[in-house]
């Protein structure tokens, strides 16, 4: 089975039930080259923002979450989120950037990461992110929408400690491959993440990948 999907979605108002007609987001992003999934762990006040040309994957599973952490003054909060996984994952021409606000002297401060360019993607296995809002073509094979997140064993599986119901809705695919990928995210987990061709540089003033 093979599905379409064009679109931006937002997950504002996400509450542990996506929202079935959406069938695509994109799981990219710096992860913990660790061997093995990390726990759970508070997320940061910042989101960052990735884009990439292409994003080609095995093992797609996809469901809702509640992502605990901070606002930048230390307050606490949570973040409604969409958990794409993907048993391995391969990135063609990535970029990540976050921006720091409210520095003194300084203001804004981005920190912008590149890899994945030069006919060597960036490469990932057990890869999983934590997306709020993301827009995509998207191609699909073997495809179940609505299936019990427990149940979704085409996926790597539930992330451990994880905020999510496992009775709820998720859906998973044989297979996934995404074009012109623009996404925010909160949080992204891995087994391993190869960056190929890596460059990190810092500049001043909001300058973001998209």
């Amino acid at each position: 089975m093979e599905s379409q999907v064009r679109g931006g979605t937002r997950w504002k108002r996400f509450a542990v039930v996506m929202v079935p007609s959406v069938a695509a987001t994109a799981c990219i992003g710096v992860a913990l080259a660790q061997g093995a999934l990390a726990a759970s762990f508070s997320v940061s006040g910042q989101s960052f923002k990735v884009t990439a040309d292409k994003l080609e994957g095995t093992g797609f599973s996809q469901y809702g979450a509640i992502d605990s952490g901070y606002t930048l003054d230390g307050k606490k909060t949570a973040h409604a989120v969409a958990v794409s996984a993907f048993k391995s994952a391969s990135i063609t021409n990535m970029c990540q950037s976050v921006v720091t606000p409210n520095i003194p002297l300084l203001g804004s401060v981005s920190l912008t990461l590149k890899a994945g360019g030069g006919g060597k993607p960036v490469e990932a296995e057990n890869l999983y992110i934590d997306v709020e809002d993301l827009s995509a073509d998207a191609v699909f094979k073997g495809i179940d929408i609505g299936v019990a997140a427990k149940d979704a064993t085409k996926g790597p599986g539930l992330k451990s400690g994880d905020t999510a119901n496992p009775y709820g809705f998720a859906q998973q695919a044989d297979s996934a491959t995404l074009t012109d990928v623009k996404q925010t995210a909160w949080a992204t987990t891995a087994g391993t993440f190869k960056l190929s061709g890596l460059k990190m540089s810092l500049s001043t003033g909001v300058k973001e990948c998209y």
